[in-house]
């Protein structure tokens, strides 16, 4: 037992230093602690998630094609549109904004752009930019669950499939999304009046009263409308979103399916196959600049996931496969009388690693392995998104950089963030909401 034990600190310890890396550091350091339990304690190596990596790099090369070809600046254009149109109401609009951009692209790498734009609406309409700006962070992750091109969503069907719970992405986010929906609405209504106003607030208005600072506040003007769009970025986005509509509707009809062996062609490989395929449509049709794709930060953020995935589901396989035996017998009990409690598992270990898709992979299988119902699982399944909890995450840190009111913050404390509240009503009300709907569903 004194051994299991020091072989999870081997695996807390991986996650944790590479969590104070960051970036690429944590799928290499956890192979620092996957060298240690295989050649050292000599575990028996699990399973990599070759499957969820070869989605990631298909699905990222897509978004990495259209970010060049600049028809991710048509869809920031397109949303900024409706900012500016209602902007009494960016707090609500804000966060639907890059949630649904999220859902579309696959990754919440795409809002980086949008987020500058969203404080200098908030801040020129005197409203609290911490209010629009931490909950449109917030719901830049939130999409990844509702996205059917997303490693989490795909990773999530495949793996439960493969225990039993058949299920297909397009059933997966039929729960997530209108939970995430109401998660959202939950968690604007909560910070539209967070913070003091900016007429009472006493550090920003000492901030308007210097000159210097009130320039650099009220001086700029943030917007992506003066950028010419061409016809071949619309053409782009025209290519992904029939590339995400054949992906729809292969998984709602999965009938039309080639059959081999008398088994239908998998959704991953038709995921893969389809992104590939678009990629290349905006290389020969919308002049896609492959060299500026791979400059681009939503293929770099991309590859720097697919290694911290490689090589923390690596590590955790490794380790949970060994012991599997043993972790049934402890744990099965209070699993089987309190099976909902598997979501306080997924939100601690994604605090850790920073990562939906790789809590899914990592953890999932454990899930199944004790007994946990598919349906149960599916609906803890937004409690996979916790990493806002310490705010180091690139989204939230670009964030409160782009702020330049000061009202989103870090905070002294650590915890005591912009972020914190938003996101703790965000998961907390769609874990009950999407349980709620998988117990009438199922």
């Amino acid at each position: 037992m004194a051994l299991v034990i020091i072989q999870l600190m081997v695996v807390l310890l991986a996650l944790y230093v590479g969590s104070r890396y960051g970036s690429l550091a944590l799928g290499a350091i956890s192979g620092i602690g996957l060298a240690i339990l295989v050649l050292g304690f000599g575990l028996k190596p699990g399973n990599p998630p070759t499957d969820v990596i070869y989605i990631i790099i298909a699905a990222v090369t897509c978004a990495g094609m259209l970010q060049a070809s600049g028809g991710m600046d048509w869809l920031i254009q397109i949303a900024e549109r409706l900012l500016r149109k209602h902007p009494d109401h960016i707090t609500f609009y804000a966060p639907l904004c890059t949630f649904f951009l999220t859902v579309l692209v696959g990754t919440g790498h795409v809002v980086y752009t949008l987020m500058p734009i969203i404080c200098d609406i908030a801040l020129k309409k005197g409203i609290r930019p911490e209010r629009p700006c931490g909950v449109a962070s917030i719901a830049s992750q939130v999409g990844i669950t509702c996205s059917p091109i997303a490693a989490a969503v795909v990773s999530f069907a495949t793996i439960s499939a493969a225990n039993g719970f058949d299920i297909t992405i397009m059933q997966v986010i039929m729960v997530t999304i209108p939970a995430s929906i109401i998660r959202l609405l939950c968690a604007s209504a909560s910070s539209s009046r967070r913070g003091l106003d900016l007429d009472k607030d006493p550090q920003f208005q000492a901030r308007v009263n210097d000159p210097e600072t009130y320039n650099y506040m009220y001086g700029h003007n943030a917007t992506s409308l003066d950028k010419k769009i061409s016809k071949s970025a619309k053409y782009s986005v025209y290519i992904f979103l029939c590339a995400i509509l054949v992906i729809v509707l292969y998984a709602v009809f999965p009938k039309l399916l080639p059959v081999y062996d008398g088994k239908a062609l998998k959704m991953n490989i038709v995921i893969q196959i389809v992104m590939l395929s678009a990629a290349a449509f905006m290389v020969i049709l919308a002049k896609a600049s492959p060299k500026k794709a791979v400059s681009g930060s939503v293929w770099q953020s991309g590859m720097v996931a697919v290694v911290a995935i490689y090589g923390i589901a690596w590590l955790a396989d490794t380790y949970f496969s060994n012991y599997m035996d043993a972790m049934q017998a402890s744990l099965g009990g209070i699993v089987s009388q309190y099976p909902w409690t598997i979501a306080f598992v997924f939100f601690a270990v994604s605090v850790l690693i920073n990562s939906q898709g790789a809590v899914v992979v990592a953890m999932l299988p454990l899930a199944y392995s004790l007994g946990i119902p598919g349906p149960i699982l599916l609906g803890v399944f937004p409690s996979v998104y916790g990493y806002f909890f310490i705010p180091n995450y690139p989204s939230d840190i670009a964030t409160v950089n782009f702020d330049r009111s000061g009202t989103t913050v870090i905070g002294k404390y650590l915890l005591n963030h912009s972020f914190m509240m938003p996101g703790l009503v965000s998961v907390i009300v769609a874990t009950i909401v999407s349980s709620l709907i998988c117990q009438v569903i199922y």
